[in-house]
């Protein structure tokens, strides 16, 4: 008996070893890298990226690994920094800005093994996916707040270039504000820049000085909301919600939520299932949200904003449709026939202001 059990706890000590244990070794994490066009601050573009960075940390842990680098210039710069990501072993890198399409499509042709998502850009590559989200639907929201609360009849916007995306958001902010103000005016001024806060706070100045008393922008900073703030106006927070800067000022914010699409991406290069595509996805998709209403704005007046919202969220209002008449540009031609809508191909070319709108674009 005595030799049973020493022979007994012999093989239990051996089986016990760990010389002899079945535990795989934890994988590496996926490295993903996010490159950022301005300084990251508590509000703005960037900063809703980076909660879209933090969304995936959150969802996935150990899994990944993260890593950005912030207030990289469009171009050559961009360029070195997304080569020196890939080359550091990010095998998913983001590159949120428009004027980084191409610098990420050059590199991608150098690392066919890492994946890259050029956000807001619009051409592919095997390994290059593109997604960008329905904006213009929060502008649209947004300009049936601003019509609603509006008491001189004409807003201000203070945008960075004008590309398809800027104009589809002028034009859905205006076409919301006329909706509910046929009288409704907005007047638009260009930078030329996408982060340049000196500039985008004088041209709010300047829209303030010319009858404006609630204003938009598509720029990368918060300094708008400050002069509205400053101002005793009123303005609409783009990106993410500025009340912090603009307590009294925000009327609403359009909000723009990443972490959803960044997650999935994400899983799907660790389950391997990541394949090159296009999305576009907006209020239904929960990729832009209105809301963070300032405590100016009625409750009735909200209520309306969020059920238009809903609306947009089940296919029921569509900004870019005339209902009850042709949708003119501002020099007058038919944009929009009475009865049809824009499809998605025509919003992506537009390049035209709608009626209402202060300025023009060269074509």
């Amino acid at each position: 008996m005595y030799k049973n059990l020493v022979a007994a706890l012999a093989a239990a000590c051996c089986f016990s070893s760990p010389a002899f244990s079945q535990t795989t070794p934890a994988a590496p994490p996926l490295k993903i890298g996010f490159v950022y066009v301005a300084p990251l601050a508590d509000a703005g573009w960037v900063h809703q990226h980076d909660e879209g960075r933090k969304a995936v940390e959150a969802a996935l842990g150990a899994k990944v690994k993260t890593t950005f680098v912030e207030n990289v210039p469009e171009g050559a710069d961009a360029e070195r920094v997304i080569r020196d990501l890939a080359q550091q072993g990010n095998q998913l890198i983001f590159t949120p800005s428009f004027g980084y399409m191409e610098p990420t499509l050059k590199v991608a042709k150098d690392f066919p093994d890492v994946k890259f998502e050029s956000i807001t850009g619009y051409k592919t590559a095997p390994n290059v996916a593109t997604a960008n989200a329905r904006y213009y639907e929060g502008r649209y929201l947004a300009g049936v707040a601003a019509g609603r609360m509006s008491k001189t009849h004409v807003a201000g916007y203070v945008a960075g270039f004008p590309i398809p995306e800027v104009l589809q958001g002028i034009n859905a902010f205006t076409l919301g504000m006329r909706s509910v103000d046929p009288k409704a005016r907005v007047l638009v001024v260009w930078l030329d820049a996408w982060f340049d806060p000196p500039k985008e706070r004088d041209a709010a100045m300047t829209l303030f000085n010319q009858d404006v008393d609630v204003i938009a922008f598509h720029t990368g900073s918060t300094a708008v909301m400050a002069a509205a703030q400053e101002r005793g106006k009123m303005a609409v927070a783009y990106h993410s919600d500025m009340r912090k800067v603009a307590p009294d000022a925000q009327i609403v914010a359009v909000t723009h939520q990443w972490g959803g699409y960044y997650t999935q991406r994400a899983r799907a290069v660790l389950d391997g299932s990541w394949k090159p595509g296009n999305v576009w996805g907006g209020v239904k998709e929960g990729m832009i949200r209105v809301g963070d209403f300032g405590p100016k704005v009625p409750k009735p007046v909200q209520d309306e904003v969020l059920a238009r919202q809903q609306d947009i969220a089940a296919g029921k209002l569509r900004p870019f449709t005339a209902v009850a008449a042709d949708v003119r540009d501002n020099e007058g031609h038919v944009v929009v026939a009475k009865g049809s809508a824009l499809t998605d191909e025509q919003i992506l070319k537009m390049n035209w202001l709608v009626e209402g709108v202060q300025g023009r674009v060269a074509r």
